[in-house]
């Protein structure tokens, strides 16, 4: 479509400011930003839409306007919303760079332009896809009642017959189509998503086509902001956040017009997406002021006071003050040239969402800060009953991690790595900054450890298990070589299983009944190995320190 076209449509409330002769100018699409730099997520041709948030003062404009003039977008709009009439200086910026820029009236959404943009460049081609998306715009102007993603999915199904689901990246359903078939199972979810990371971080064009069983799936990357795959400059920057729709066909034979109709869908359930992050704005913000507060050692009264607004706005209609949990990740990739707070942002956001749970709501009560290298969530939760200490209410490590494992393992794809530290539930601000060094703390211990995804809780400060990650491997290597080798040795040439032994004897307490009765022997056949077992290594079962020296040498094995 072209510029001019968008002039000649009332309902879109856009009023010229420059750039007349250039409104000829071909749109092939269209982004949404507040960044000061979108340049990475730029590929040419779009219409820019802005609320001018990243507009700090007069001299902001001009290094905005060329990073757009140099990605080759067709033009800007910008939202009067946030300050009333376009400030003079962006207006001579593009017009010294020869943008056209256009001026949203404040009754318009963002939402409205994108869809009708998308409407003319993808419906001319998909007669399906124009019905599509001019329900879901009704659906869309009627507000968040009006059903968001699932209301797209379910027209699919029933004008389309296409059952599709959008997913997170780590498996988490956030909408399905309720038309045809049964819901799509956790496990396969989690495949899919799966899929999805490994193939995308090969560089291969979507859609991404797999099998379960018999069924085909063909997966289509959702990307915020009309992010397309080469304006990126690293697919890791994104690949843990995107969401990915996955529909129940092999896309492999699927005509030009149909392919198109699918896009189209990924770019509408974009806008929710986006509609949905900038609903974090307030919590990440009240987030990052508490961040600072507990950092630079403030009064707890003052800390008291902003968890006080922080608690209605992520805890509506919550009368007592809730107890608090702090959770800390860091993404690390080899040769990583950016700045990993913003991504381990993004992702410990959706994480932090109860896996079992769909839709918006579990998300707006995550708060999350980022400094330079990790992501900061303040958690809130329902004040317990005087019955309970709080030690078991909210996340816990084991959970978190049984839920995110599989599938960012595949996104991680060799050279990266997430891990996550999880304080106890505190419920003062007094107890905030110790909250926020356990959580740190705990994530040391998650660093310590294999895994391209690895997570620890408070539970396990309070053990051996926060020493032993810290041995030198040269140290663990000969400690566990010297103790246990002669009976690895031993049980290979013997099958012994001494080992084996060994493990059930200490978690009996070194009780020769109970260790007996669980490996079903005779409790003289059982005297004999730990005898040998003695014999091998020259230590005393019998004695304290030999024991404990085993226990560690066998955990750090």
């Amino acid at each position: 479509m072209r510029l001019r076209a968008l002039l000649d449509t009332d309902a879109l409330g856009l009023k010229l400011l420059g750039g007349e002769e250039e409104l000829d100018r071909t749109v092939r699409g269209v982004m949404t930003t507040d960044l000061r730099d979108p340049s990475r997520y730029l590929s040419g041709g779009e219409l820019v839409l802005t609320g001018l948030a990243w507009r700090r003062d007069a001299a902001d404009s001009e290094p905005f306007v060329r990073i757009l003039a140099q990605a080759g977008v067709a033009a800007l709009a910008a939202g009067e919303a946030e300050l009333g009439d376009i400030p003079d200086d962006l207006v001579l910026a593009c017009t010294r760079h020869r943008l056209p820029l256009f001026a949203v009236h404040e009754s318009v959404a963002f939402a409205t332009i994108t869809e009708h943009v998308v409407r003319q460049v993808s419906g001319e081609r998909a007669g399906d896809l124009a019905a599509v998306v001019d329900r879901h715009r009704r659906m869309m102007t009627s507000g968040p009642a009006g059903g968001g993603p699932d209301v797209v999915l379910d027209l699919l199904g029933s004008d389309l017959d296409l059952r599709a689901w959008v997913l997170s990246p780590t498996g988490r359903l956030i909408a399905g189509s309720k038309v045809g078939g049964p819901a799509l199972p956790a496990d396969m979810c989690a495949k899919l998503a799966a899929e999805h990371l490994s193939a995308a971080r090969t560089g291969r064009r979507g859609p991404h086509r797999m099998a379960i069983g018999s069924t085909p799936y063909s997966l289509f990357p959702i990307r915020s902001s009309g992010r397309s795959p080469r304006a990126s400059r690293d697919v890791r920057e994104t690949v843990l956040s995107d969401w990915l729709l996955a529909v129940e066909a092999d896309a492999s034979d699927w005509p030009e017009e149909r392919l198109d109709l699918l896009q189209g869908v990924t770019q509408l359930i974009a806008v929710e997406r986006d509609r949905r992050d900038a609903a974090r704005t307030v919590r990440r913000r009240l987030a990052q002021e508490v961040l600072e507060l507990v950092q630079t050692g403030a009064a707890p009264a003052e800390i008291a006071a902003r968890l006080r607004v922080a608690a209605p706005v992520l805890l509506p209609g919550l009368g007592a003050a809730p107890h608090w949990q702090v959770v800390v990740a860091r993404v690390e990739w080899e040769g990583q040239d950016t700045e990993p707070g913003p991504i381990a942002q993004s992702l410990l956001e959706e994480i932090l969402v109860d896996p079992l749970a769909t839709g918006p709501e579990p998300s707006d009560r995550i708060a999350v800060a980022h400094t330079g290298d990790e992501a900061i969530a303040l958690v809130p939760l329902p004040a317990v009953s005087s019955e309970h200490d709080g030690s078991e209410a909210g996340i816990h490590a084991d959970a978190l991690l049984d839920s995110i494992r599989d599938a960012l393992s595949a996104g991680l794809d060799g050279d990266g790595r997430v891990t996550l530290g999880v304080s106890a539930a505190v419920h003062s601000a007094e107890g905030l900054r110790g909250a926020l060094e356990e959580a740190r703390h705990a994530r040391r211990v998650a660093a310590a450890r294999t895994g391209r995804v690895c997570a620890a809780g408070h539970q396990e400060l309070a053990s051996h298990v926060l020493l032993l990650p810290f041995v030198p491997d040269d140290v663990r290597r000969a400690f566990t070589a010297r103790l246990l080798d002669p009976l690895r040795d031993y049980d290979r040439r013997h099958r012994a299983e001494l080992i084996p032994t060994l493990e059930a004897f200490l978690d009996c307490d070194g009780s020769w009944t109970r260790c007996a009765t669980r490996l079903h022997l005779h409790v003289n056949t059982l005297r004999y190995r730990v005898g040998r077992i003695e014999q091998l290594t020259s230590r005393d079962l019998s004695r304290l320190e030999d024991k404990l020296d085993f226990f560690l040498a066998l955990r750090m094995s």
